[in-house]
C-alpha cells in the first residue's frame, strides 16, 4: 500500500519521510510532491493509496488537488494537512471527499493513527470486492477460534489449517508451536477504539513477523508461533527488543504473556491456556513479557491477612483515619507482591479477606456497642477485566466501611465510651489497660474512668474483666490450649487468679467449664 506525501515546504516533507517508519507500518513512502501539479503527474502511474497534502500550496491548492485526484483514482484516501485550524476549510474538504483533516502540528502518533485508520478503510474495501475472500478469512478466524481458543479439534487439524499457506503449516509443524497473548493500550479518544489499536498491531507484527498465525479475540491479540522462534528472533534479537520497536512506532504499550512450547499443533489450546493463565499475573509482577514457565512452580503465598495485620486494620477503622488506611493498603500489597511464591489465586483471595476482615471489624464492634446498626457501603469490590482487585478498589471499599461506621456511632460523651470499647475490642486483651485505652483516645485516664462508670454503670475494671472472662468462656470452649495460656493470651499471667475470677463470674472453675462444655 503506497502512501503520496505533498507539500511545497521542503522542511515538512522531510520531516514526514523521517518521523514515521512507513515501511514497519506496512506502508511504501514513494517520493513527496513538491506541488499539486507535480503530484498530479504521477498519481496515474504511481498509483498511491492514500495522499497527504498541504492544504495551501503555491499553485493548486489541496483541495483542488483532492478533487482532481478522485477523478484519477476514486478509491483515493485523503488526508488534509493544514496550518490553519479553520472550520471552513474543513467543511469543504468534507465536502470533496476527504477522509481526515489534520493540523500539521499534530504529534506523530496522531497522523500514524490517522493513516493506520486510512489503511483499514482502503482493506476493508479491498475485502469488499472480494468477498469470497473475506468469508474465507471470516470462516478461517472461526476456525482458528474453536481450534487454539476453545481446543476444538474434532475436524481433525489438517482442516482447521486448510486456510493458511503452506509455509505457515510447515513452520508450525516442523518443530511444534507456542501461543503468546498480547494487550495493547494508549490510544484514548472519540476517535481510537482498543479494536484499531489491535488492528494495527496485528497489521505491523504480520509484515515482521509473518510467519505466525493472528487472532483477534476477547480485546487481546492471540498469536500462534513456531516453537524455534524461542528468545531470540530474526531482526530484532529478543521479543523485548521487537516490542519496544512496536510501542515506538505505534505510540502504545504493549504487554506480553507466553505459554509452553507443545510439540503438536492439535495441542495449542493447552499452550493457550498457559498464556491466559500467565495473563493473569500483570497486576502482580513490574514486567512486560511473563512467561508460564516463570510462574508456574510458584506454590502459593499467604491467602489471608494475619491476626496482627487485622487489629491494626481495626485500629485504623476505629480511628477513622483515611492517610494510615490508605498506607496499611499499599504494604499489604506490597508485601504481596514481593512474595516470590505468591500465586494470582493466593493473592487474591488475602486480598478478599481483608475485605472480610473490615466486616467482621463492623459486626464485632457493633455487638460490643450492643447495636444492630447496619452499614450501606457505597462501593464495591468488584475485581476489573482482569479478574483482580486493584489496590485502590479494597482501599475505597474499607474507607466506605470505615465512614458507614463513623457515621453512625453517637456523638458526645458516649462516643468516647464507645471508641473505647471498639478499641478494646480491636486490640489484644494483654494490651488492654486503662493507661493505653485513654493514650489511645488522647484522653486523661481518670476521665476516662469517670465516663466509663457514668455511661455503663461498672468501673472500667469491671469492664475489662467481664471482657476477658468472655474471652475466656469463648477459648475453653474451642481451644486445647493449656489453662495458663488461655490467662496469658487474656491479660492473665497468674492462672490462680485467673480461675478465681472465671468461678466468681461462671459458678465453675475453668477445667470443670471446660469438662462441661465437652461433654454437651
Amino acid at each position: 500500500m503506497k502512501v503520496l506525501v505533498v507539500d511545497d515546504e521542503e522542511i515538512i516533507r522531510e520531516g514526514l519521510a523521517c518521523v514515521i517508519s512507513w515501511s514497519e507500518l506496512g506502508l511504501e513512502l514513494l517520493q513527496p510532491a513538491a506541488s499539486g501539479e507535480e503530484a498530479l503527474l504521477r498519481l496515474e502511474q504511481e498509483r498511491p493509496s492514500i495522499l497527504l497534502t498541504d492544504i495551501r500550496m503555491n499553485g493548486i491548492s489541496g483541495l483542488q488537488l483532492c478533487e482532481q485526484a478522485k477523478t484519477i483514482l476514486p478509491d483515493l484516501e485523503v488526508i488534509i494537512l493544514s496550518g490553519y485550524d479553520d472550520f471552513s476549510y474543513a467543511q469543504t474538504a468534507i465536502r470533496q471527499g476527504v477522509s481526515d483533516y489534520l493540523l500539521k502540528t499534530s504529534p506523530p502518533e496522531d497522523i500514524i493513527r490517522t493513516v493506520l485508520e486510512a489503511k483499514r478503510r482502503i482493506t476493508e474495501r479491498w475485502a469488499e470486492k472480494g468477498k469470497d475472500v473475506q468469508q474465507a478469512r471470516e470462516e478461517f478466524e472461526r476456525k482458528c477460534i474453536r481450534w487454539i481458543i476453545h481446543g476444538d479439534v474434532t475436524e481433525g487439524i489438517e482442516s482447521l489449517t486448510s486456510g493458511l499457506p503452506v509455509n505457515k503449516i510447515k513452520d508450525h509443524s516442523s518443530l511444534g508451536c507456542k501461543v503468546f497473548i498480547l494487550e495493547a493500550s494508549g490510544w484514548n479518544g472519540p476517535n481510537y477504539s482498543s479494536t484499531l489499536l489491535l488492528f494495527a498491531l496485528r497489521n505491523l507484527l504480520q509484515d515482521l513477523l509473518p510467519s505466525c498465525i493472528y487472532l483477534i479475540h476477547q480485546q487481546a491479540l492471540v498469536c500462534l508461533i513456531p516453537a524455534d522462534y524461542g528468545p531470540e528472533l530474526p531482526r530484532y534479537g529478543t521479543w523485548s527488543r521487537l516490542l519496544e520497536r512496536v510501542e515506538s512506532l505505534l505510540k502504545c504499550t504493549i504487554r506480553l504473556a507466553a505459554g509452553r512450547s507443545v510439540a503438536d499443533l492439535e495441542d495449542a489450546h493447552e499452550s493457550y491456556e498457559d498464556a491466559a493463565y500467565a495473563l493473569r499475573y500483570f497486576p502482580l509482577l513490574d514486567d512486560k513479557i511473563i512467561d508460564y514457565s516463570d510462574i508456574v512452580h510458584r506454590k502459593g503465598g499467604k491467602n489471608i491477612i494475619s491476626p496482627e495485620e487485622e487489629n491494626r486494620l481495626g485500629v485504623i477503622l476505629l480511628d477513622n483515619d483515611p492517610v494510615a488506611l490508605k498506607a496499611w493498603t499499599s504494604q499489604l500489597y506490597e508485601n504481596l507482591i514481593m512474595d516470590p511464591e505468591c500465586t494470582f489465586e493466593t493473592t487474591l483471595a488475602c486480598l478478599r479477606s481483608a475485605a472480610v476482615a473490615g466486616h467482621r471489624w463492623m459486626d464485632r464492634t457493633f455487638r460490643m456497642l450492643g447495636s444492630d446498626g447496619e452499614i450501606h457501603i457505597d462501593s464495591s469490590l468488584d475485581a476489573d477485566r482482569d479478574g483482580f482487585i486493584r489496590e485502590g478498589t479494597l482501599f475505597r471499599y474499607l474507607h466506605a466501611i470505615m465512614s458507614g461506621y463513623h457515621a453512625q456511632v453517637s456523638q458526645g460523651p458516649e462516643s468516647h465510651v464507645d471508641r473505647a470499647k471498639a478499641f478494646m475490642e480491636t486490640v489484644s486483651l494483654r494490651e488492654v489497660n486503662l493507661q493505653h485505652v485513654a493514650n489511645h483516645l488522647h484522653l486523661h485516664p481518670g476521665h476516662l474512668s469517670e465516663l466509663f462508670k457514668k455511661v455503663t454503670g461498672r468501673s472500667f475494671v469491671e469492664f475489662v474483666t467481664d471482657l476477658r472472662m468472655k474471652k475466656a468462656e469463648e477459648l475453653l470452649s474451642v481451644s486445647p490450649a493449656k489453662l495458663s495460656e488461655i490467662a496469658l493470651l487474656i491479660g492473665y499471667e497468674d492462672v490462680k487468679y485467673f480461675s478465681r475470677l472465671f468461678k466468681k463470674h461462671y459458678g465453675l472453675t475453668p477445667s470443670d467449664y471446660r469438662e462441661m462444655r465437652s461433654s454437651i
